[in-house]
């Protein structure tokens, strides 16, 4: 659970052995969630995407590189109906309704899709 990546609100490395409901989620319907090694996605079923967790390489999508001890809703994908999401090792990546594929976080070997190595804060459309 070190860096917030268990979404509790603790920055301690700690293992939770049984399954803990996450609290700041409580009054979301959650729909899907992607896990990657230092951080975790949400998605509600009203389309916004929740992150949480270490956030060194721009991965949670908040504009800074700052963890988050606790899911914080992705403001920059506000208004775009968010229909999946997956979380790469050091990125993200959400659909939209409209077929759109918005990507965040580290972008070396091109892997945010934008034809550069240029990492990205915030959702950026491909």
């Amino acid at each position: 659970g070190g860096e917030g990546m268990l979404g509790h609100g603790d920055e301690q490395i700690q293992s939770q052995s049984l399954p803990m409901r996450i609290e700041a989620l409580a009054g979301q319907r959650v729909v899907a969630v992607s896990a990657s090694l230092l951080h975790s996605l949400a998605l509600t079923a009203n389309g916004d995407v929740w992150s949480w967790g270490w956030g060194g390489e721009g991965q949670l999508g908040h504009g800074d590189e700052q963890n988050q001890l606790l899911p914080r809703k992705i403001e920059a994908l506000a208004g775009h109906r968010v229909v999946a999401v997956s979380a790469g090792q050091h990125h993200g990546l959400a659909i939209t309704a409209d077929g759109g594929v918005w990507s965040w976080g580290f972008g070396g070997d091109g892997r945010l899709g934008h034809g550069d190595r240029q990492s990205q804060w915030q959702p950026k459309k491909v």
